[in-house]
């Protein structure tokens, strides 16, 4: 089979696609044949080098977190899926994959997919696996957003961003969204209810009982924004980052938390029921053949985009 492989830590050069065999499913492991993927900070981070404590030093090493696909075929002992079911899911972020998602096929354990959402393709579910999840988990989970909040999304055009208004919005929570002007009315229909200008100072923003922030800097400066029991959660990490998340502690309820999102089929299963009431729908910016995947990636760390970029494996 095809995958997209990183043959050396660096820029997105050094991605191929290479023959590889393709895997077979194991103990309680599914085989998928994927049709979309797409690119993610965490790939971007693992090809420049930035998690080579985690990843190693022996390559080819695969990218690609999130897919879509069907059923290929079942291991021993997996009874939940039969081939031609269409799946969603990813490969577990903290492994070395000598195959990612970004392959023609790819082997995980059961719990690690669930059923698709029914009525959209592919590559706009794979749009949606891992930055729906992680909004969901910042939303749902760490701030516990109740109805009639006021919601900052900071970076709220990215794939996360996108996905963090819907659910807010779907919540009940009045949302704020930062992110380029030209993305004002897009954001809008997604349902922001106000749009700033990225480059709007914290202290032109207003106060708020919860604030989602995906870019990592200033986290101290919007921490203050918080309401009195306001609560604030961070995925753009850096090492300023964690040095303020761990500063913060000394706020309690008010201090910056963060995450590693690991979705599971429970947590994947939850986000297709917002997809299939309407709540949430995908943002892609564009579409890039697997063979491009490097050209994917270098429009990933240009940025100033709306959504996600996807790769279209099959098709």
């Amino acid at each position: 089979m095809k995958a997209a492989q990183i043959g050396r830590y660096g820029e997105p050069s050094v991605l191929r696609i290479n023959e590889v065999d393709r895997p077979a499913p194991s103990e309680g492991e599914v085989l998928v044949q994927v049709e979309a993927s797409s690119v993610n900070g965490h790939d971007v981070i693992v090809r420049s080098g930035g998690l080579k404590i985690i990843s190693g030093r022996k390559f080819p090493l695969g990218t690609g977190l999130d897919f879509a696909g069907v059923v290929a075929a079942t291991g021993p002992g997996q009874a939940g899926y039969r081939s031609g079911d269409r799946v969603w899911g990813t490969v577990h972020p903290r492994q070395r994959h000598a195959a990612g998602a970004a392959a023609e096929y790819v082997a995980v354990p059961a719990d690690r997919i669930a059923p698709a959402p029914a009525g959209i393709p592919s590559t706009d579910a794979a749009a949606l696996v891992v930055a729906g999840t992680t909004a969901l988990i910042a939303l749902r989970d760490s701030t516990r957003l109740a109805s009639g909040e006021r919601v900052l999304v900071r970076g709220a055009a990215g794939g996360v961003g996108t996905a963090a208004v819907q659910l807010a919005h779907s919540m009940g929570g009045h949302v704020t969204a930062l992110a380029r002007d030209r993305y004002a009315e897009a954001l809008g229909d997604l349902g922001a209810d106000r749009v700033l200008g990225y480059d709007a100072t914290p202290e032109q923003t207003g106060s708020f009982d919860v604030i989602v922030d995906t870019v990592g800097s200033d986290l101290e400066c919007y921490r203050r924004r918080l309401t009195r029991n306001g609560r604030m959660v961070t995925i753009g990490l850096s090492a300023s980052a964690l040095a303020a998340i761990g500063l913060s502690t000394v706020h309690g309820s008010r201090r910056i938390r963060t995450f590693s999102a690991n979705p599971d089929t429970a947590l994947l299963t939850d986000l297709a029921g917002y997809v299939a009431s309407g709540a949430l729908r995908p943002v892609v910016s564009d579409t890039f053949p697997l063979a491009d995947i490097a050209a994917a990636h270098q429009a990933f760390s240009r940025g100033g985009i709306l959504g996600k970029h996807v790769i279209a494996v099959t098709g």
